[in-house]
């Protein structure tokens, strides 16, 4: 098979751009026409374009505003009744950012062509994630498509605006450390050295200096003397980390590390919590069965180890456990969860619950990242004013105790 670019109309008279593959030009000219597609222009895809898409060179990425404002002007249009093929096609007309126009476009190649939304949806999970895909499948199958993508679109700003806390959180700290790293290489390569020889000049090559000056002096003549060595080691160190992280077990063991990190790992938490609270809610509302829901949810939160235990959970589950007696024994999971859950099993509102949960521990993120601010901030700048000091004392206390033997 073959893979072809198309540009053509759909019965609406909009223009619709795609791929579809194909034995020959005929037989994808054939498969489009019998879409109810005009073909206005077919031609080979270029393999570079193929090896592109395959790795996402240029691809521009879709934002989660994007995404929020797609899922809301669908939710608004197919409420008012506008056919699911006329809105699609609006939305992708109107649809600025070339990724979500060009995925819009091959989806509504695929539901003309018989495809539902959801499996539509799903061959594109850079744009669509899996608990979108499921909350629109659950959707179409209960004849609420519209109150599902209502409630996609208020789960994905609630993550968007905590994704946004979380990361403003961390900028200012994250500078600082920066600024200090820069800070300790400049004194180490441009100061210390200088430093060094007045000091030599002064006591002679052979003076007795405190070890901490020794040290400080050694380390400098290092960076100097094999720059490139650290340059490289620096390069390679933080290359090698992030293909570590990216590793399932690597992935798994930071994560469960940061975890376990004083002040951090508290946030981590009630992130993660807050966030299955919220999607876990919306997959039940949408009445998606537990144990799909639980998997997908696990996904959705982002860590490996959230998606350890939730795949757990759902075993027991399986074997016929309440997911509140589960939760309940699981340090991950504050009992506030497993007492609410409890609740909701007995009276079947456990979406309405989980809700509440959501709303509370997104609110105690937004405390807890306040004081994070305030708490971060002084200890960078503590540790900052500590490195320096300590590289000023190594170098201005022999320098001061060889002026007062000289007077």
């Amino acid at each position: 098979m073959t893979k072809y670019a198309y540009k053509a109309t759909n019965i609406a008279h909009k223009l619709v751009t795609g791929t579809v593959d194909a034995a020959d030009r005929t037989a994808a000219i054939a498969a489009l026409r019998k879409q109810d597609l005009t073909v206005l222009n077919i031609e080979l895809e270029s393999k570079s374009a193929q090896i592109g898409k395959g790795i996402s060179f240029g691809k521009k990425k879709v934002k989660s505003t994007e995404l929020v404002i797609f899922t809301r002007q669908l939710s608004t249009m197919v409420g008012a009744g506008v056919p699911l093929l006329r809105a699609l096609t609006t939305l992708q007309t109107q649809a600025e950012n070339p990724t979500m126009k060009g995925a819009l476009g091959n989806v509504l190649t695929d539901i003309q062509g018989g495809s539902s939304l959801a499996d539509a949806l799903g061959k594109h999970p850079r744009v669509f994630s899996d608990v979108y895909v499921n909350m629109v499948r659950a959707g179409e199958a209960g004849g609420i498509l519209d109150d599902i993508l209502k409630r996609l679109a208020l789960q994905q700003e609630k993550n968007d605006s905590m994704r946004k806390k979380v990361k403003s959180a961390m900028t200012y700290p994250t500078v600082l450390l920066t600024i200090t790293i820069l800070a300790f290489f400049g004194l180490m390569i441009f100061v210390i050295p200088q430093i060094g020889n007045v000091i030599h000049n002064l006591a002679g090559k052979d003076a007795q200096l405190p070890p901490v000056t020794l040290a400080m002096l050694a380390i400098s003549g290092f960076i100097v003397k094999y720059w490139y060595i650290v340059l490289v080691g620096v390069v390679a160190l933080v290359f090698g980390f992030r293909r570590y992280v990216k590793t399932p077990s690597g992935k798994e063991q930071f994560q469960s590390f940061t975890l376990k990190v004083p002040i951090i790992g508290p946030v981590i938490k009630k992130v993660a919590v807050a966030r299955f609270a919220r999607t876990f809610a919306s997959l039940m509302g949408a009445g998606v069965n537990v144990l799909d829901s639980l998997s997908v949810t696990g996904r959705a939160i982002g860590n490996v180890v959230y998606v350890k235990a939730l795949d757990e959970a759902a075993k027991e589950v399986k074997n016929g456990k309440q997911l509140s007696d589960i939760l309940g024994g699981n340090p991950l999971f504050p009992n506030i969860i497993a007492q609410m859950l409890a609740v909701g099993e007995e009276t079947g509102q456990t979406d309405t619950v989980l809700i509440k949960v959501a709303d509370f521990y997104e609110e105690e993120v937004d405390a807890t990242i306040d004081s994070l601010s305030s708490i971060l901030e002084p200890i960078m700048i503590v540790f900052m004013g500590s490195m320096v000091g300590l590289i000023a004392y190594s170098v201005m206390g022999p320098i001061t105790g060889l002026a007062n033997q000289i007077h």
